[in-house]
């Protein structure tokens, strides 16, 4: 892609995701992404409605009067972007193919952790570790990130996300909050266990992105469909039911597997579907993980 056009196509996605996570979600993502917990603060004197489990009682026996240890949260956050960049994100039947909708997520939830002072890293796979940026603060950084979104070109087509959980799992030392975004076709069945010890590491959350058009088969006779990740094609007469009603039961039972999967690993997840509007979504999961 020319310098210009990308440039101007960072402009174009910088202006609508700061504006969203600026004035939509920033209360929503501080309250959903709460910190590595509370460290101490200072001492103070007692007062009246203090909890008496914070007396500080080495400083209280020097002063005579009670005093109390004030703990605040410790905000920042190392927030890990993992990223799909396999062939079925080239899939999209609307406005949008899901790469474009994982870019504007990637880009909202990286102006969203700027805005917090957080730690921003992102990890791109295939079926194989693309390329890791670390975790760093700052807007140039962001739109770093952004411009390798845009014009980002894996050098593989398949998926192996048991993979990319397994490297981050070890690449980030300190606890970090982890966003898979992915369509997550894959078969892998080792990415349940991958995703259970990754979860007891991390906080992993995933955002499912998928197409309207790749949950039922249209009725248009015989049309030729190629697998975007080995390459192959294959003709299916989509006017037969039998064929039509296959192809949605494989759809209604491989959601339902990832459904099982996720909340066995104990792993927060939404399904955005790249037809409707994202920020709905974003928001439910947002005010899910406050309420826990």
């Amino acid at each position: 892609m020319e310098t210009t056009d990308l440039l101007k196509k960072v402009r174009k996605i910088e202006i609508k995701t700061r504006g969203l996570s600026r004035n939509i979600f920033a209360g929503e993502y501080h309250s959903a992404f709460k910190g590595r917990g509370m460290a101490f603060s200072e001492v103070r004197e007692y007062q009246f409605g203090d909890d008496i489990r914070n007396i500080d009682w080495n400083v209280t026996a020097r002063y005579g009067h009670p005093y109390i240890k004030v703990f605040e949260e410790e905000r920042e956050l190392t927030v890990m972007l993992m990223i799909d960049v396999s062939g079925s994100r080239e899939f999209g039947s609307f406005e949008k193919l899901k790469k474009n909708v994982i870019t504007e997520l990637s880009a909202v939830l990286s102006f969203s952790a700027i805005q917090n002072n957080d730690k921003i890293g992102v990890l791109f796979f295939s079926d194989k570790i693309e390329k890791f940026i670390p975790p760093k603060k700052g807007k140039s950084h962001i739109l770093r990130i952004i411009r390798e979104l845009i014009d980002f070109h894996p050098e593989s087509n398949g998926t192996d996300i048991t993979e990319a959980v397994r490297y981050m799992t070890n690449a980030i030392k300190k606890r970090c909050t982890a966003f898979i975004i992915s369509d997550f076709m894959d078969d892998n069945k080792d990415l349940e266990m991958a995703l259970s010890i990754a979860n007891n590491k991390h906080d992993m959350v995933a955002l499912n992105i998928y197409d309207k058009r790749e949950t039922e088969l249209p009725s248009i006779g015989m049309i030729k469909l190629k697998d975007a990740e080995k390459g192959n094609y294959v003709w299916v007469d989509s006017s037969s039911r039998k064929t039509r009603k296959l192809y949605a039961d494989w759809w209604i039972k491989h959601m339902g597997r990832l459904d099982v999967m996720f909340k066995k690993s104990g792993v927060d997840y939404v399904s955005i579907n790249t037809n409707e509007d994202y920020v709905k979504s974003l928001m439910t999961l947002f005010k899910k993980r406050a309420l826990k």
